[in-house]
């Protein structure tokens, strides 16, 4: 017998981390003061 049907969710992840972290959340002001730090 088999068991119930069900769709697997899936693996790979095909967003950015950009697209990921909200505008507002805070890490991204410290990303732009270490990228402005490490001359980047």
């Amino acid at each position: 017998m088999r068991g119930d049907d069900f769709q697997q969710a899936a693996m790979y992840s095909y967003l950015s981390p950009e697209q990921r972290v909200p505008q507002d959340h805070p890490l991204r002001p410290i990303r732009k003061m270490i990228d402005e730090a490490l001359g980047k």
